[in-house]
């Protein structure tokens, strides 16, 4: 069982190390101002910045509450039942991933729909057919031929004139 003071410390790590990466980034880029204005890392440096931050200030604030005794940190977070339905959710968002990049984000979504549809949704077969490929269908109009931006490719696409 993961409790909330657990969770939200774990989470401000994660975003504090986010924003110092962001802002090491951001300097290689030069932050300062030149001739033409603020170089190209400035934006993204502040915004880093900014981002860590936040995570020091939740940092600190969660370490408060946790001296004070607030009973709220103490709450489970996570548990058995919570942990099923977030790997319910991210086994399939992770299986998307990999087919994306062995088989085109085409086929890809095609089968995260079905599953997600069918299995977790209890839609039926026609349903979650009909829109998976629609939707594929939409995404291949809009992105590559309207916007001229294309998207991983497998080795089924090529087969089907794609």
């Amino acid at each position: 069982m993961i409790t909330r003071f657990w969770a939200e410390i774990g989470t401000a790590v994660l975003t504090l190390v986010f924003g110092l990466v962001i802002v090491k980034g951001s300097l290689e880029f030069g932050i300062g101002w030149d001739s033409s204005g603020p170089q190209p890392g400035a934006f993204p440096f502040y915004a880093g910045a900014l981002i860590a931050l936040a995570s020091l200030g939740t940092i600190a604030v969660t370490l408060g509450q946790r001296v004070t005794g607030k009973s709220v940190l103490a709450e489970a977070f996570l548990d058995a039942e919570r942990g099923k339905r977030v790997l319910s959710f991210l086994l399939p968002l992770i299986a998307f991933v990999v087919l994306s990049a062995t088989l085109g984000m085409y086929v890809a979504t095609i089968l995260y729909l079905v599953f997600a549809m069918r299995f977790q949704g209890g839609y039926g077969w026609l349903q979650s057919l009909v829109t998976a490929f629609v939707t594929a269908a939409f995404f291949y109009f809009a992105l590559e031929k309207f916007f001229q931006i294309g998207l991983l490719k497998g080795p089924i696409e090529p087969l089907i004139g794609l």
